[in-house]
């Protein structure tokens, strides 16, 4: 398992993503661990580095006795980026791990490329509550607070799904070591930034949840997003764990904040298309261009792939399902035989091929998907006898269907 050592003790980590790409570090709330990124991490891995970790005294890190202080947080993610030769990175953090993400711009903002300070504030509204809270885990453990704190996590509709989501962050909450949550309630009862926050100057983004109860909008996020010279905010539908309860919004604010537009449209299309289609087809159409039919295909490659297939809201692999089955509801086979093959000749299975084929029969009728399942078997024939046949036990996809 990845660890590192810290002045806290052992730090446990997640890294994903290209080794080349720009690193994001996540950083979670009060209770809870790095899984609680574990869709965003899938949606920013294609970009960049994302670098998760365990808060000091939660998850698999190290549970130092006695309070915390903002200091310890933050000089353990330093320890964690030094570690791992990592000079520079993004920082987004959510309640406690925002807090973190101010002291880090406040103390070594040569550190942070952007910052996201996500449901969090510069100063809790009750100190004395966290403190009370804090002695309460200490005396009684976390079953004391799991249901006030899970109705500050949620909002209750979200709450009352029991979704495996929501069961899971209360798992983790209950396995949280009370020590370390109570170590961490000190760091929270004791961290002041509203005289500070002003001399932030990393480009930030502030989220919030308009039913976050534990810091409501006005006092708190916004109160950041005013201080903070040039930074831009955004509102979601959600409580206090934006993230989880509005998971793709989510994504789709950091995306935007994080990923400039392409400065050149036509080129960044052109390497999406490469990406999608293979050099070999692109190659061989760029050598079938004629004056005919230029503008044509650079109108082409400017927008369906620069500006449609660069949008990092899905990733390839849904994008080549989208397209798989809009071209089997409107009979375009040709484009359909020519996204099947380059898709299974990358993020696309058999399986995959099955399902789509399977739900155009029920939504575009089952002429579409019996002429579907025939391209795909004639696809499949032209594979090696042995991974044609791997291919059929995976996905049943062999072609083998009733004339409609």
């Amino acid at each position: 398992m990845p660890f590192i050592q810290s002045s806290g003790g052992r730090c446990y980590y997640r890294l994903d993503g290209e080794d080349a790409a720009p690193v994001i570090v996540l950083s979670h709330a009060l209770g809870l661990d790095h899984g609680m990124w574990d869709v965003q991490a899938a949606d920013l891995a294609p970009r960049f580095r994302v670098l998760r970790y365990d808060t000091r005294g939660h998850g698999a890190t190290a549970v130092p006795a006695g309070d915390y202080t903002l200091a310890d947080l933050g000089g353990d993610v330093l320890a964690l980026a030094d570690a791992l030769d990592i000079r520079q990175f993004a920082f987004c953090g959510l309640s406690l791990g925002g807090m973190v993400g101010q002291w880090l711009a406040l103390h070594a903002p040569d550190r942070l490329t952007r910052l996201v300070l996500a449901n969090t504030t510069p100063r809790v509204a009750d100190p004395a509550a966290m403190e009370t809270r804090r002695k309460n885990v200490l005396a009684k453990g976390m079953g004391a607070v799991v249901d006030v704190v899970m109705g500050r996590f949620f909002s209750p509709a979200v709450l009352a799904t029991n979704s495996p989501a929501v069961a899971a962050a209360r798992r983790t909450l209950l396995a949280t070591g009370p020590a370390g949550y109570a170590g961490c309630c000190a760091a929270i009862r004791d961290m002041d930034h509203r005289l500070a926050i002003g001399g932030i100057t990393t480009p930030t983004l502030v989220i919030g949840g308009d039913r976050d109860q534990s810091m409501p909008w006005p006092d708190h996020g916004h109160l950041l997003a005013e201080s903070i010279a040039g930074a831009v905010d955004v509102q979601l539908s959600a409580a206090h764990l934006s993230n989880v309860e509005r998971p793709r919004a989510f994504s789709a604010a950091l995306f935007s904040f994080l990923l400039p537009a392409a400065a050149n449209p036509l080129e960044a299309g052109m390497l999406a298309r490469r990406a999608v289609l293979g050099d070999a087809y692109v190659d061989a159409a760029i050598q079938a261009t004629t004056e005919l039919n230029r503008d044509f295909q650079e109108m082409l490659t400017r927008y369906a792939w620069g500006t449609i297939w660069t949008r990092p809201g899905l990733d390839h692999r849904t994008r080549r399902l989208l397209v798989l089955t809009t071209t089997a509801a409107l009979g375009r086979w040709e484009e359909f035989r020519l996204h099947l093959r380059a898709g299974l000749a990358h993020e696309l299975e058999w399986s995959d091929v099955t399902e789509v084929l399977m739900q155009a029969a029920v939504y575009a009728g089952v002429p579409a998907a019996n002429t579907g399942f025939q391209i795909a078997a004639e696809e499949m024939r032209q594979l090696p006898v042995t991974a044609a046949a791997e291919d059929r036990r995976a996905g049943r996809s062999d072609g083998s269907h009733d004339p409609a």
